[in-house]
Parts: C-alpha cells; structure tokens; sequence
C-alpha cells in the first residue's frame, strides 16, 4: 500500500517535468543572435500553456499548439549586448550574456572539422591558442549526430565564450574565419561547427532537397525515408544475410597465431585484389573489422639472404606487417604510405609469405594506392605484390548503428535540421575529398546542397562560401592519367555559378603527403576575403586569377585572365603548372611567360595545340601563378574531354531494392 501511495504521489511531479518550458539546445548563454534579422524564438511546453518570451526591450505572448510546440518572431536588433532572454511559462528560463551580431555555420568534412590543436593541429597550434581571446566570437560545435528524419534538436552542444580554454577543439578554418572577420567587422561573431570527417556530401542534402532534384529520382527511388531505428534494423538483416552468404556466421580465430607464418595452409581463404579498397570486392553492407592478407612469393637463389624493401601502397586504417611470421612494421593512419625494411636474414631461397593484419576503425578498408607502389625491391630488382591475395576475416563490427554514409540525409537530419530556424548571416564548407571518385556527379550535389539549404534556412540569397579541394597526392593522377581530384576542383568551381557564393583556392596551401594540410590560417583568410567583398561590400580583392579565354597562334597560345588585380607573378619567376594537348589529348608541359595580364604557353611537342590545362593534378602544390595581391590562380582546362569520373554514381551502403 506504502508503495501505491507512492507512486501517486510521484506523478504530479513527473506531469509537472514534461510540462516545463523548454528552448533547445542551441539557445544558450553567451549566444550570439543574427543582427538586423527576425528573432525566430521556438521551444516546447505544456499544450496550450501561456508563453511569455522578452529580450532586450521587445515583449511577445504565444501559446503552445496542441503538441506543446510554440514559437514567436521578434524584430530585429542591431549589433549590441550583453541581453538577457527571459522565457516564461509555468516555469522560467532565463538565458544571459546573449551578444547581437553575425552568425555563421561552418561545416563539412575533416580539413573543416580539424580542431586547432587535437587529433591534429595547425601551424604555430600554441601561440595561436594563448592569442585566442576574442569575447565578441563565440563558438559552437554541434555533436555528431546521425538520424533517419529531420531533428529537431541537436545531440547536445554549448555556447563558449573564445579563449584559450575552449578554441583547441574547435574548427580551426572555423575560427580563423571567424577571427578574420571580427577583427575587420568590430561586430560580435558566432561560429556554429557541425563537421563530421570522412563524410559524403549527399549525406548534408536533406530529403525534401533530393526530391526537388530529377537527377536524384533513382536515389529517393532506393533510399525511401525512414526511421533510424528501421535503418538499423535494415543493416542488421543485411549484415545477417551477407555473413550467411559468405559463411561468416562462425569465424573461427583458433590458428590466429599461425597466420603470418610460412607453413600455414590457406588453401581456404578467399582471395581479394590488391591494391584496392575491400568495400569494392566484398559483396553486401559495408564492412569494417579486421582482415588478414597473405602473399605467396617466389625468392631466386641469388636474391635469397638479401636486404629487400617492402612497398604496400596504403593501407585503411591500420596494419601490422609480416615477412616469413617476423614483424617487419605497423603503422596507424590511412593515409601514409607503407614502406618497410625487411633484413635479408628473412628472404629464403623459393616460398616466402608476406602477411598482413588490417584494422579498419571505419569507411574504406584494405589496402589501396597504385600497383607500382606495391613491390618488394631486392637489390633494384622489383617483384610485383599487386594482384591476387589470399584473405581471412579477424573479426568484423556488426553492431555499430547507422554511419554517417550508410544512407542519404542522415546528418543533415541530425545535425542541420535542428539549427535551420535559427538565423545566420551565412556559412562555409569545406567538403570533397570523399566525393573525389564521383567527382562528376558532384556538378549536382554541390549546387544542390547550397540550394537546399537555402530553401531550409528560408533564406533564399543566404552567402555560402566553400573551399577548392587542396594539394593532395590522393593516386598520382595528372592530365594524361586522369585526376579525380581535379575533376572535383572543377565541380566546385562550377558552383560559383549560383549567386552569392565564392570558392577559396587553396593548391597552394596543400602538403601532397597529407590530406589534413595544417596551414588553416590562410585557409580562413580567404574564405573571410570572400565574405568582407560580397557579403559585407568591402573594397578588398578576394580571389586569385580565373580563366577567361584563350587565342591560338601557330603553335603558340595566349591564356586570358580575370581578376588579376595589378598583374600576373610566379615564384622564382618561372610558371610552373600549364600543360598543352593537340588533338591526340596527350598533355605536354608547357613553357608559359607571363605578359601583364596573360600568360603565354607553348610546348614543342604539340605543334598544333588544341588545348590547355593548369594545375590538373591530384597534387598540384608546384602550380605558382598569382595575382599581385598574391592569391593563387584557379586550376582549369579549357577542353571538355571526357572525365575519369564521369558515369560514376553514389550508392549508399543500405538501399531496398
């Protein structure tokens, strides 16, 4: 009886916690509200409670609907604060220190995410950090978050105030941009950061923006809304099936210490190609986990008891290495190349095993790059390891929910949709480098996603500015390979196309061995030159030089230029980058003299050019055309010769067929 007594008396209180007045979680204290626009201030209480909302000398009363959700618009402020907002129901909120000015979202993939100093960290991370005290910027990073719909609330977040405490984990092309504008502006800034590395783009575009688009009629065809307890259970029967499929139900590990060793018998594992991804030659859901590879190579006489190098390309994520069962190297991070000395005590004369554990923590797995890369040199003498592998499964992760790519939407409906009512100036992406093999494809989703978003926002000429993709040696793609990260550049510049965008070019800025560059200071410079001349009307030069056109005369052609302020320059003064093609489409490099405002190229081999590229490389960090305010020159082509990429469609892992 003590116990219903009890619990009677616990419900009023339990009634009374529902009912309370709620704001999300991206109102806060130390906030920063958008200047100069309507104050759009929504929460949730009990259905049809009494709302009271004040902020600074403004009052407005509304009541919630019948599913406790209410919202009111206020006028809008001019820069200024500190204000207090007072929510008034049942219960009060009382939020503090909100500051007026401009409010900005950056977001994208890792080169966005990258925090000043953290899992990696900028060029001069520490002084940068004790320089970091700025109280008119305030940041913003919004938690991971996938969902099946749209949110309306983010996972969970916090207003902080810039300083040396709280700026090591934030985005540092974030706060650069952020810094660049306040000290120029004199107005408060607010930095919302919802990144997520190792992202696709299509993940970012909501569903409603799909639909609007034709192109994307297959995809919304395949990929219909749903929950993500119903997308987790998808994966989960495919993950059951494919295991079945495979006669993976049981993997047995008994003999694991027995698997780099010559003498193990692995008539039994499958085989996988080498170099490339897993995810490519593994039927059903995207796998990650831990597989081993072996090798079978055949060593001379005369090679045997000789030092050798080992050469396996890269490898995602992370591997441990063996040559006839002895370790010969482990290293972490899926984007360094593996090279490993291997003691000629090892090499025996006729059957050697060359063993590989690969851990992949997420997205891509195994071993990729180029097949020149994947060679054991003895001596100068190269024996090739691409090709055929044998594989054994370690282990696999079954259980690890939805990923970020595992379907369309999913973080925009977690981490967007949740901010979309909210009021910004504008925002900055910087994404691309998981989208560089559908490098095509990315003339649609680019635009979509700026128009998308837009419409989301309800802000129709909302600024968005983006960064080109950098320098980066992703498979030593060039013009005559062909190069899908100079596909993916061109996409981007495409994008430009649409009102009250910019593109920051950054070739210049790139490390060929890293795709995480730590220069980000110059990074958010230019996208906050951008933003000081179009969206503030700043007189500032905010791009480097872009194609205009180009005259052929003989075997000579002439490269005009836009945006090229007082000139052309080139470090050392020599051009490096320009390339010329007749019409058999080989690319030659090209001596190019700068003349004013135009550059001319000529290469002896193409005594009848027909076209001219510039900087069409994965890794084009040697391209030194600027302008005189030292802003680097766009890549470009100027044929429209079929694209590597082109053909090549998205395809989330989780699709109903």
């Amino acid at each position: 009886m003590k116990k219903t007594i009890a619990f009677f008396l616990l419900l009023p209180l339990v009634a009374s916690t529902k009912a309370q007045v709620r704001l999300p979680k991206i109102f806060g204290d130390s906030m920063v509200l958008q200047r100069n626009a309507p104050l759009r201030v929504w929460g949730w209480a009990a259905p049809a409670e009494a709302i009271t909302v004040q902020f600074h000398q403004q009052q407005r009363s509304v009541k919630a609907d019948a599913n406790g959700n209410w919202e009111t618009v206020l006028a809008p402020e001019q820069v200024g604060g500190p204000y207090d907002l007072q929510v008034k129901g049942k219960t009060t909120i009382t939020l503090h220190g909100i500051l007026m000015g401009d409010l900005w979202v950056c977001s994208g993939q890792s080169n966005m995410e990258m925090p000043v100093k953290g899992w990696s960290q900028v060029v001069n991370a520490d002084q940068e950090i004790a320089a970091a005290n700025y109280p008119s910027i305030r940041l913003f990073t919004v938690e991971k978050n996938v969902e099946g719909k749209p949110a309306d609330e983010v996972k969970s977040g916090a207003w902080q105030t810039c300083n040396p405490q709280s700026i090591p984990p934030f985005s540092a092309v974030g706060y650069f941009f952020g810094r660049a504008l306040h000290q120029q502006l004199h107005v408060p800034i607010g930095l919302i950061n919802s990144t997520w590395g190792g992202t696709d783009i299509e993940s970012w575009i909501s569903r409603k923006g799909f639909e609007s688009e034709p192109y994307y009629k297959w995809l919304t065809a395949i990929t219909p809304e749903k929950s993500t307890a119903d997308m987790t259970a998808m994966k989960d029967r495919q993950m059951q099936a494919y295991l079945a499929s495979m006669q993976l139900n049981n993997i047995d590990t008994a003999t694991i210490k027995q698997w780099p060793s010559v003498e193990l018998d692995d008539s039994q594992w499958r085989n996988m190609n080498v170099p490339e991804l897993w995810e490519s030659q593994l039927p059903g859901p995207r796998f990650d986990g831990v597989i081993w590879y072996r090798k079978e190579i055949n060593i001379d006489e005369a090679d045997a008891g000789k030092p050798a190098v080992l050469q396996l390309a890269m490898i995602d994520d992370n591997d441990v290495t063996y040559v006839n069962g002895v370790q010969v190297g482990a290293i972490q991070g899926y984007n360094v190349k593996r090279v490993y000395n291997v003691a000629g005590s090892l090499l025996k004369k006729g059957k050697n095993v060359i063993a590989v554990r690969v851990d992949d923590t997420g997205g891509g797995g195994g071993i990729y790059g180029e097949t020149e890369d994947c060679v054991l040199t003895i001596d100068g003498k190269k024996i090739t390891l691409a090709g055929q592998w044998k594989f054994r499964i370690e282990s696999m992760q079954t259980s690890t929910g939805i990923g970020p790519n595992d379907y369309p939407s999913v973080l925009y409906n977690g981490m967007i949709s949740p901010i979309v009512k909210l009021a910004v100036k504008g925002a900055i992406w910087y994404q691309g480098e998981n989208n560089a093999s559908r490098a095509y494809e990315y003339r649609k989703a680019m635009p979509l996603l700026i128009n998308d978003w837009r419409i989301r926002w309800k802000q129709p000429a909302m600024p968005f500015y983006f960064v080109q993709l950098t320098s980066y040696n992703n498979a030593n793609g060039n013009s005559n390979k062909g190069s899908s990260w100079a596909e993916l550049r061109e996409a981007q510049a495409m994008a430009t196309a649409l009102p009250n965008t910019g593109m920051a070019v950054t070739i210049d800025l790139g490390d060929p061995g890293d795709i995480h560059p730590h220069n980000k200071q110059d990074v958010g410079k230019r996208l906050a030159l951008l933003a000081l001349q179009h969206t503030y009307g700043m007189k500032t030069v905010a791009s480097g030089p872009v194609y205009k056109s180009m005259q052929i005369k003989g075997n000579h052609v002439t490269i005009q230029f836009t945006n090229t302020e007082k000139g052309l320059t080139a470090s050392n003064n020599e051009v490096i980058g320009f390339e010329v093609a007749g019409a058999n489409q080989h690319f030659y490099p090209a001596k190019a003299t700068i003349a004013g405002a135009t550059v001319n190229v000529t290469a002896p081999e193409a005594t009848t050019p027909v076209a001219v590229r510039y900087a069409w490389a994965d890794d084009d960090s040697k391209a030194n055309l600027f302008n005189t305010a030292r802003l680097p020159a766009a890549p470009f082509r100027t044929d429209n010769w079929k694209s590597i990429t082109e053909g090549k469609k998205y395809t989330p892992p989780l699709t109903q067929h």
